[in-house]
């Protein structure tokens, strides 16, 4: 199978779903109206609710739904083939994924911004919103330590990494002063700015690293970026508590703006390297692993491709930054179709091109670098290409699980098939660890959202506890809930960064109780459409509601009984299995009792009101 193929058909897929399938939902079921004022537009306050222009928020909205997801999970699930993979992200991300973000958007600037619990509280009943308000801060805290986790795995003693993701953070409290000034031309001078600055800092960092070791520049560089774990682990709990309590105009909008430039940009750069170099696909369309007992994902085709393909098809954690930071700033309610809708779309695409950089490797080197020695010996393979792209890309490579690498190697082998590339070697080199920072800007604009939206919530609560904690704009108390939240996740960094089963551990539990989570949302979405009075429209949401359901809690009994049982019986691994399983447990355990919740007030509303009683009509 040639890649061309499969690129083609995804890009006519989401076209033709965006242009037919999403203006039904936008017209016809939630009926956008302009002269409708939203929550920005309404109460803005200057921190949290700000008006801002459709392409700005755009740029916001996906840099934080794209976080590793879309990355990581189709390359591991490349494992079974890429077929499966494929048909799951276009298919998923039409007719669930779009429908789940797009919905809860427009739920949520309905409800004057309130987050997804808040929601469920006012469509469902009080007890449905505090579960879901466990079960929110519950994945919350998982999602961002497990980016955080990947951040410091892709950046720990990369100094050039580090440099350009640090670079971000100063270039973007500039482009949000200048846009701040206001003027008819300012966001045009302000993204002008930011993106030659933005590959100027990306060449800088190259530049330095390629100096001979005793230069003074590449020097100062390792001094300053080349740290450990711990190090960058401390310095991404420094930016999320930051992003999180400064204004979104100033730091957290702007950097994700900034960030969503490379994000588009070098997904763009790929989708145009596929059709011009229209690699050949090297992974088989299914694999012998289908029915279990993979080298990378030990589970069975289902449930555990549509877990592992989280993000790209549909994700949980898209309802809280649809329900939290962006609401919040829409500036009219017809951009919530290009924002909610098209940007996972968007997403789509990005599931489906790594994909594609994954099945580009041969199976051989695809297993060597995913898995490590110790179980890609047990495979009797042999690599291929390995050896002559270690010293391609200059690092080594193998035994480098979790995905990323394998990412990175494959999107450079795509570009090293550009006719100027092949002319200068060196360039493998660079795409190589230019796909490094590309994955960590990605990660990261996930963390700074997640965070905010997680103090959003946690607010909410505190808010009823003493009425001025819930008031957004009162710094004592965003100071106070944010440093609560991050002290939570950074708490779990710390913990998988002394186990050795860490990530691992970080990325099954945020597969599973991540699309728990998008059921949770889903119901609240279907109960929200029947109190509109659009229960004909309810099977958009209820056709979605019903895969997932059936994929996520088929996927949580398994994995309880099945990987975290072994790890509770092992003493090693007993403390790990053990929080594993509470979790997901407590997930579970919340969202089947919002959908009790949900099924039964459907019922009621669909059920005819009875006849009022017959009158006896009084004779003349």
């Amino acid at each position: 199978m040639n890649a061309l193929v499969l690129m083609l058909v995804a890009l006519a897929v989401l076209t033709v779903g965006y242009r037919f399938y999403g203006a039904f939902i936008a017209a016809r079921i939630l009926a956008l109206d302009d002269s409708r004022p939203t929550p920005a537009a309404a109460r803005p306050d200057g921190r949290d609710f700000v008006a801002t222009p459709r392409w700005v928020l755009f740029g916001h909205h996906f840099a934080a739904i794209t976080g590793a997801g879309p990355l990581i999970g189709p390359v591991l699930a490349c494992q079974y083939g890429y077929a499966p993979g494929f048909l799951w992200l276009v298919a998923g991300v039409v007719l669930a994924g779009s429908v789940h973000d797009c919905v809860i958007l427009v739920a949520s600037v309905r409800h004057g911004g309130r987050s997804l619990a808040g929601i469920a509280r006012e469509e469902m009943s009080p007890l449905a919103g505090g579960l879901a308000s466990a079960a929110i801060l519950v994945v919350l805290v998982m999602a961002v330590a497990a980016m955080t986790f990947a951040v410091v795995n892709s950046m720990k003693r990369d100094a050039w990494g580090a440099f350009t993701l640090a670079s971000t953070v100063p270039l973007a409290v500039v482009m949000g002063l200048w846009m701040r000034r206001g003027g008819p031309r300012a966001i045009l001078w302000a993204s002008l700015l930011g993106v030659f600055a933005l590959f100027a800092v990306v060449a800088l960092g190259g530049w330095a690293t390629g100096l001979p070791s005793g230069a003074p520049a590449r020097a100062l560089l390792e001094r300053s970026f080349s740290t450990g774990s711990a190090g960058i682990a401390w310095a991404v709990a420094a930016y999320g508590f930051l992003a999180s309590v400064l204004p979104v105009w100033l730091l957290l909008t702007p950097r994700d703006y900034l960030s969503s430039y490379l994000k588009l940009g070098t997904i763009a750069a790929l989708v145009l390297g596929v059709l011009w170099v229209h690699p050949p696909l090297a992974a088989p369309a299914v694999s012998a692993f289908v029915h279990g007992g993979g080298p990378i994902i030990a589970g069975k085709l289902f449930p555990f491709c549509f877990l592992t393909i989280a993000c790209g098809a549909i994700s949980g954690f898209h309802a809280l930054i649809a329900s939290g930071t962006t609401p919040k700033m829409l500036a009219r309610e017809s951009d919530a179709r290009p924002i909610g809708y098209g940007a996972m779309l968007c997403e789509g695409l990005v599931g489906v091109t790594c994909l594609i950089a994954a099945a580009a490797l041969h199976p051989e080197d695809y297993y060597a670098i995913n898995a490590t020695a110790e179980v890609f010996a047990k495979l009797g393979m042999h690599p291929i290409d390995l050896a002559a792209l270690e010293q391609a890309v200059g690092t080594h490579l193998a035994g480098k699980t979790g995905g990323a690498v394998s990412l990175a190697v494959g999107i450079a082998k795509v570009f090293a098939g550009l006719p100027f590339v092949r002319a200068m070697p060196r360039l493998l080199a660079y795409w190589y660890h230019f796909a490094i920072v590309f994955e960590g800007m990605f990660i990261l604009t996930t963390v700074d959202a997640g965070t905010r939206v997680a103090r959003f919530l946690l607010q909410e609560v505190a808010g009823r506890l003493h009425p001025k904690l819930g008031e957004t704009g009162w710094a004592p108390g965003a100071f106070t809930t944010t440093a609560a939240v991050v002290a939570a996740w950074s708490w779990l960094v710390f913990a998988a960064l002394r186990d050795p089963r860490g990530m691992g551990v970080l990325w099954t539990m945020l597969g599973v109780t991540n699309q728990l989570l998008a059921v949770i949302a889903l119901t609240v979405a279907t109960s929200w459409l029947v109190n509109l009075g659009r229960a004909r429209y309810a099977w958009v949401t209820l056709a979605p509601l019903a895969w997932v359901t059936a994929v996520t809690f088929s996927g949580g009994f398994l994995s309880i009984s099945g990987r975290y049982w072994q790890m509770i019986r092992t003493p090693q691994a007993r403390p790990m299995g053990i929080l594993c399983a509470l979790g997901i447990a407590t997930v579970m355990g919340c969202t089947f009792a919002i959908l009790v919740q949900g099924a039964r007030r459907w019922l009621a509303a669909l059920r005819p009101a009875p006849a009022a009683p017959a009158t006896a009509i009084p004779r003349p």
